[in-house]
């Protein structure tokens, strides 16, 4: 994930950045909110870590604005600020999390695993006109929900993401079972079946000898 850290105290930061970079996060980090607000209006961040007590802008104050101008990055306050009032208002500014110092890293790591999960979840791909939900495995057409299979919907996302591409049963089945139960190219075969019924058959086009590639996003 890529994240913003706000937090003005210096060895604090210093510690939080080195271990969300451990745990194989990029991360851009602000002692001042109108620093750290101008870059979020510059770059797309994945996550947001706010301390509230900060220089220039305060982490509720910035919160608030992002809100109103409609950017729904996941935040995260991390702060000393311990009150349930204050709690009470990083929620109602539309915070996903409140995290009071001090806390242990490994427990932010948790919750930051837990926001990530929660909106990967909701992720939705257009597909000519139809929505698909991968990790919620249904394909939405029109007002119907298609509940799908976990392999069909992870063999259906492979596809998507190599859109206009030629894919072999073996790089499924490389990229998608690893080191679970190999299946057949039969299987593979089974499962693009199933997908056709879902779209138009010539969606996936049989590459004779060379595997199927998946013609529209």
């Amino acid at each position: 994930m890529k994240i913003l850290l706000l937090e003005d105290d210096v060895i604090l930061q210093e510690i939080i950045e080195e271990f969300l970079q451990e745990n194989k996060h990029e991360v851009v980090s602000f002692y001042d909110g109108e620093k750290a607000l101008d870059a979020i209006g510059e770059e797309r961040f994945d996550l947001l870590l706010l301390d509230v007590n900060v220089p220039s802008i305060d982490g509720f104050e910035i919160l608030a604005y992002l809100r109103d101008i409609g950017n729904a990055t996941p935040a995260i306050y991390i702060t000393s600020l311990a009150g349930i009032e204050d709690l009470k208002k990083g929620f109602a500014l539309g915070a996903d999390d409140y995290l009071k110092k001090p806390f242990d890293l490994e427990e932010l790591q948790v919750r930051i695993e837990h926001i990530a999960k929660a909106n990967y979840l909701q992720e939705e791909i257009e597909i000519d006109g139809m929505k698909f939900i991968p990790k919620a495995h249904q394909l939405i057409v029109g007002d119907r929900t298609i509940e799908m299979r976990q392999k069909e919907a992870q063999v259906l996302e492979y596809f998507i993401r190599n859109q206009g591409k030629i894919v072999s049963c073996d790089e499924i089945i490389e990229n998608i079972w690893e080191d679970e139960n190999v299946p057949t190219h039969a299987t593979i075969r089974t499962y693009i079946k199933n997908l056709r019924r879902m779209f138009d058959k010539a969606c996936f086009e049989n590459i004779k000898g060379e595997g199927y590639r998946f013609n529209i996003v």
